[in-house]
């Protein structure tokens, strides 16, 4: 089993950055493929990214490509989602998920159903 804790998240003006740290418990980590969601008021959950065990796989929704980043340490079990460019809609609450699987390259499709573990999340606000 795998406790995910959010942290990182805050007030940002739009065009500033911000970086979303996910720390894992468990001796397992890198054996866990890792996603990054957000959930807008009023919206339904949405996949923002994912990477994959070993980090050389990776997935973006199309509308943060080229501007979030999401990279993982399994040595200090921790996933990172680095937001840079920040725009208003943007602003959400952004939870970690991690499941579990053999495959090193392996990535879950991007529904929430892909995921077994999850954060509590933690809120970014852009201003405008």
């Amino acid at each position: 089993q795998v406790q995910l804790v959010e942290s990182g998240g805050g007030l940002v003006q739009a065009g500033g950055s911000l970086r979303l740290s996910c720390a894992a418990s468990g001796r397992t980590f890198s054996s866990y493929a890792l996603g990054w969601f957000r959930q807008a008021p009023g919206k339904e959950r949405e996949f923002v990214a994912a990477t994959s065990r070993s980090g050389e796989k990776t997935d973006y929704t199309d509308s943060v490509k080229g501007r979030f980043t999401i990279s993982r340490d399994n040595a200090k079990n921790t996933v990172y989602l680095q937001m840079n460019s920040l725009k208003p809609e943007d602003t959400a609450v952004y939870y970690c998920a991690a499941t579990y699987d053999r495959r090193t390259y392996y990535i879950p499709s991007r529904g929430e159903y892909g995921y077994t573990y999850w954060g509590q999340g933690t809120q970014v606000t852009v201003s405008s």
